[in-house]
């Protein structure tokens, strides 16, 4: 009898903390739906770069916009309008050819350019500041033309 007694407590025990959880997660909102990601937080670099796009890219030794790469700037544009209280930096990057100063003017000419499509697009320059990294903080190792070839870039960047 003792033990039927100390198995119903142990039961009930169970049964109640079960309940009490499901209480609990039905009361405050959580469970499987608070546990999971709404996606990025709105105005950050998460945001930005899953919703519009972080960089573009640059051919060999030049630093004008190509045609291919002009959209991604305009949405950006578009995205700090939404935006207004973000300021960004836009750093210009080269790949591993050519002298160190050489590629840190490159990089400087990349970022501008890419900082000219921004305002263009309605955004203010005292938003925008830029850096060049030159060849000094390469996305893809390697001498290779696709490692270039992801060097060559101008990365905006949510500060």
């Amino acid at each position: 009898m003792r033990n039927t007694k100390m198995l119903g407590a142990v039961a009930a025990l169970a049964l109640l903390a079960a309940c009490e959880s499901t209480t609990n997660n039905a009361a405050t909102g959580a469970g499987a739906a608070a546990n999971t990601s709404a996606g990025p937080r709105p105005g950050s670099q998460e945001d930005l770069v899953a919703n519009v796009g972080d960089r573009v890219f640059f051919d060999t030794d030049i630093s004008s916009i190509r045609a291919d790469q002009r959209s991604i700037l305009e949405r950006q544009a578009g995205w700090l309008a939404r935006y207004p209280g973000v300021t960004v930096q836009v750093e210009g990057h080269a790949d591993e050819r050519g002298t160190r100063e050489y590629n840190l003017a490159l990089g400087q000419r990349r970022a501008n350019a890419a900082r000219d499509v921004l305002v263009a697009g309605g955004t203010a320059g005292a938003r925008i500041a830029t850096i060049s990294y030159g060849k000094d903080r390469p996305a893809a190792l390697g001498s290779s033309e696709d490692a270039w070839a992801q060097n060559r870039r101008a990365v905006t960047v949510v500060r």
